[in-house]
């Protein structure tokens, strides 16, 4: 290591110790002496913190000292002359010191960052998110990274370039695949189905109100359709088999827009723990299969009433995505009962904004059917027909998948006309970070039900049920009213730790 790389850790490692004292006598929380998980609100302050304290540092270090890479002023991640090359392979490969070291990449740049990984001012646990890939999505998320002395921190840790044709071979995409026209995804989600596309955002990052867009959940059963905004129709069935037609222009300019912050959540979600119990079929899913955002769009029971059609005669209201197996030609499709659908109340939309931006192409573009409080199969993205009708949808995913059985019921003795199809799902909540302290832990989470019933209190236990806290709530829209509370709340407590529990090691956290 050289001998300015050592000086520079030096100086991070007194930088954190000053930030401990400072956040103690300030009685803000304390940097933490072992980390579980992540909790962003703490990370975030503390990088600030340390943040300001490192450039101060990083000018006075500078007067006497400077990194090699910034003599000739050489930009991040720019090519840098008589550097080895090195590719997204390789890098790919380093994700752990037992790998011979963690890289990442930067622009055109490769960096070994396994030294600096325990001086982190955000912490271990978030930076190794990066490992063996990219820190740009890491850094558009927390923008104090845009700084240039971090900028000069990063280039000391320059080890090579990144090979030019890899960019040039993730451009590429096989057109006979039919999945071909699906879009980029950040990096940042943790991949469970390439094909389709199945992904959820790690649990420490579930840490905002609203999801950002990059972060939110993907649940896709086929390929991501490729879709002309200015070519879209919605065709619009009545009871009695007429048909209207409406264009993305119409849904958005001849309609009120109407905005609700909506919760999502997949029918799946902690599917992973269910195994502990009894192995069950589907995809696997941690606790991250569930997002917020704020939707914007056309209420669909103003819609339905512009068009003419009344609850009268109907029962369900159907929903046909533009997705299809090219194979079989089988759409994806699903209903929610009428009285839902039609009730200005239950703030059904055809939503074409997603946090205040066009819906991406994983999450319905250009219109998705939101329906707030409904399980997230129904909420049927790239919608293309609604069909008012006397009878729930016919789709495979309404009649043979998303229903609930008993323990005893397997895939030989499974009646799936038995059952209903699921709509609201009942409360729920998980922890999503803990972080150890001296004699506490400080843990954050989320919980949500169906329904629009709201959270009222969550509690939370560090010895088995011995006793329990109390946490402090944070709903992700205070001002929904009752029964119409459709986003989640999110919640965190300190617990004080007996003292055979400090480790945390026997997982006795729970809610």
């Amino acid at each position: 290591m050289s001998l300015a790389k050592r000086t520079m850790l030096r100086h991070l490692r007194l930088v954190q110790g000053f930030t401990r004292r400072l956040s103690t006598s300030s009685n803000s929380s304390r940097t933490t002496s072992k980390v579980i998980g992540g909790s962003s609100h703490l990370l975030k302050a503390f990088a600030m913190t340390s943040g300001a304290a490192a450039a101060a540092w990083y000018v006075s270090m500078h007067r006497t000292t400077t990194p090699a890479a910034c003599e000739a002023s050489i930009s991040p991640g720019e090519f840098v002359k008589g550097l080895k090359e090195i590719s997204l392979e390789e890098v790919q490969k380093h994700k752990s010191k037992s790998d011979g070291g963690i890289w990442v990449t930067y622009k055109g740049g490769v960096y070994d960052i396994t030294e600096f990984i325990e001086n982190h001012p955000g912490g271990e646990s978030k930076i190794l998110l990066a490992a063996g890939g990219p820190l740009e999505p890491f850094w558009s998320l927390y923008a104090q990274h845009q700084e240039e002395f971090v900028y000069s921190i990063l280039e000391e840790m320059r080890i090579g370039n990144l090979k030019a044709s890899d960019k040039e071979a993730l451009a590429q995409k096989d057109e006979s695949d039919p999945y071909a026209n699906d879009p980029a995804r950040s990096p940042l989600l943790t991949v469970r189905s390439q094909k389709p596309f199945n992904a959820e955002p790690p649990l420490e990052l579930l840490d905002s109100e609203i999801t950002p867009n990059d972060l939110f959940y993907v649940r896709n059963h086929l390929p991501v359709p490729k879709v002309d905004a200015k070519d879209y129709k919605l065709e619009i069935v009545h009871r009695d088999g007429r048909s209207s037609a409406l264009t993305l222009d119409d849904i958005e300019h001849k309609f009120k827009p109407h905005e609700v912050t909506a919760t999502i959540m997949c029918a799946g979600n902690r599917r992973n723990e269910m195994n502990s119990i009894k192995t069950v079929k589907g995809g696997y899913w941690d606790a991250g299969a569930i997002s917020t955002a704020r939707w914007t769009g056309a209420l669909l029971s103003e819609v339905l009433e512009e068009l003419g059609i009344t609850e009268e005669g109907v029962e369900h209201i159907q929903f046909e995505g533009l997705d299809k197996d090219s194979t079989t030609e089988t759409i994806y499709g699903a209903s929610i009962p009428a009285d839902i659908a039609m009730d200005k109340k239950s703030e059904v939309l055809l939503a074409y904004k997603m946090n205040d931006e066009p819906i991406p192409a994983d999450h319905g573009y250009p219109i998705r059917a939101v329906a707030p409080g409904i399980v997230g199969a129904r909420n049927v993205k790239w919608v293309g027909k609604i069909i008012a009708s006397d009878k729930e949808s016919d789709s495979h995913w309404q009649q043979n998948d998303y229903k609930g059985f008993n323990s005893s019921v397997d895939w030989h003795n499974v009646d799936f006309s038995t059952a209903p199809a699921i709509q609201e799902l009942p409360v729920i909540s998980a922890i999503c970070s803990a972080r150890v302290e001296e004699d506490e832990v400080v843990v954050q989470g989320y919980a949500y039900s169906g329904g629009g019933r709201g959270i009222i209190r969550v509690d939370v236990t560090a010895d088995n049920g011995s006793s329990w806290e109390i946490a402090e709530l944070s709903p992700a829209d205070p001002n929904q009213k009752r029964n119409r509370v459709y986003g989640w709340t999110l919640w965190s407590a300190t617990l004080k730790l007996p003292e055979c529990k400090k480790t945390m090691e026997d997982g006795c956290l729970v809610l």
